[in-house]
């Protein structure tokens, strides 16, 4: 029987409470929605949100800042690394079993590629620069545009090209 007591006189206090709580807020809404749209809020209004906000931003706070929360993070993390870890050794296994290569190996492909790319590119980079020289010393110091007209015929100059057979075609 003392149970139930204890449970009826906290469910009459949590009653109180709300029926307090409820009581203010209306009032307050009341309050605010007689204002007009373009009309400011009365300073009691403002000095209780403000009142509102600074308390909550001061028990947060002292919420974020207390060992108790502290420690949590900190365990939490440590959780959420070690699954991470747990994770990629698990992958790294199954990658392993079904002999698929693994990420460190498709890393060092992609590392090698790029390498050899970027040595592609600076070594294309240095024969056009060669090209143009020529091509600059070619037209006694007038720089033809790839793709200019030939000055002399009004037409492109015929090139050779070779085809698989070994050939040589005029285009």
């Amino acid at each position: 029987m003392s149970e139930n007591n204890n449970f009826e006189k906290t469910a009459a206090q949590a009653a109180a409470f709300q029926k307090i709580w409820m009581d203010s807020m209306s009032k307050i809404m009341q309050t605010a929605f007689t204002l007009g749209p373009n009309t400011p809020p009365p300073d009691v209004l403002r000095q209780m949100r403000s009142g509102l906000l600074q308390a909550l931003a001061q028990s947060w706070e002292e919420f974020m800042r207390s060992p108790e929360f502290l420690a949590g993070m900190k365990q939490w993390m440590n959780n959420a690394i070690a699954f991470r870890k747990m994770t990629n050794d698990f992958m790294a296994n199954v990658r392993n079993e079904m002999q698929a290569p693994s990420r460190d190996d498709i890393g060092s492909i992609m590392l090698t590629v790029r390498h050899m790319e970027k040595r592609l590119l600076d070594r294309m980079d240095a024969l056009d620069a060669q090209v143009r020289k020529l091509d600059t010393q070619a037209g006694n110091g007038k720089s033809h545009r790839p793709g200019a007209k030939s000055s002399a015929s009004g037409r492109k100059p015929a090139r050779k090209s070779t085809v698989p057979g070994g050939n040589p075609t005029i285009p």
